[in-house]
């Protein structure tokens, strides 16, 4: 398993929740799919509010994982927009969790995940400045 030796998060916190049972796989820990939906919603948050409106994910480039999460942790969404283009933008994503138990702080994972600004009709469309 990777580690990660970061000791503060990059970017602006997007979102925050509290990992719990119905969120577990079949060893307990917090499943992955359920990390990684948090994480396409605080891009997604990000990509909305530069964008000025809809946007679809449209590519996840990378993602690692470091440690499990555990019930009960709160997990922190941390956003980092760092390209703009014509109608696309990249948002790398840090998931930094708050222990339930000890209250330490650890990265847990992270992604570079890519979205398309879009029309009504799901149509790419420019973003503004």
């Amino acid at each position: 398993m990777a580690t990660s030796s970061k000791t503060h998060p990059t970017g602006e916190l997007a979102i925050q929740t509290i990992a719990m049972p119905a969120d577990t796989n079949a060893n307990g820990d917090i499943f992955g799919g359920w990390l990684v939906s948090q994480m396409d919603l605080a891009a997604g948050v990000i990509a909305k509010q530069r964008a000025g409106g809809r946007v679809t994910t449209v590519a996840i480039e990378s993602m690692v994982f470091h440690q499990p999460v555990g019930v009960g942790d709160i997990v922190c969404c941390y956003a980092d927009l760092i390209r703009v283009g014509r109608t696309s933008m990249t948002i790398d994503i840090e998931v930094w969790t708050i222990a339930a138990l000890t209250h330490s702080r650890q990265q847990v994972t992270g992604g570079r995940f890519i979205y398309v600004a879009i029309d009504e009709q799901g149509k790419p469309r420019a973003i503004t400045e």
